[in-house]
């Protein structure tokens, strides 16, 4: 008989506010289905058919934001001030977490330097990403 370790992962729903369906749903998110996983050593943000992954070492910070404009918080958003992304599906409040090393995505090759998730366990979240000393 043999055994296999499966390393755990971590799931967080998004906290999908419908009316802003419009601009989320083109990219083929499905709320039953996409989300973020966080598991020993990695992190893993899917919304539709884009995704973001990286080693969970990369991650320097996460903190919570709120009161988005519902313009810049549905869908899937660049920044327009910095190389970020949003993976948003309200205006209330999300996750915003930052790497170490910029992250690619099929949106930015070149990559992106931090993250916003509007989840639904936005405390959960910023637990479950360990806090790496500078």
């Amino acid at each position: 008989m043999s055994s296999k370790v499966v390393a755990m992962i971590e799931t967080f729903d998004y906290d999908c506010d419908p009316w802003l369906a419009p601009f989320w749903a083109p990219f083929g998110l499905r709320p039953w289905h996409d989300g973020v996983g966080v598991g020993d050593d990695r992190f893993e943000a899917r919304f539709g058919f884009v995704r973001l992954s990286t080693s969970i070492t990369n991650i320097s910070d996460a903190h919570i934001t709120r009161g988005y404009r519902w313009w810049t918080a549905a869908g899937v958003r660049l920044s327009g001030a910095d190389d970020g992304l949003t993976f948003g599906t309200n205006a209330r409040a999300g996750v915003c977490i930052h790497f170490r090393a910029k992250v690619p995505t099929i949106l930015r090759r070149s990559g992106h330097s931090a993250l916003t998730v509007t989840v639904s366990d936005l405390d959960g979240l910023v637990r479950s990403l360990p806090a790496f000393a500078d």
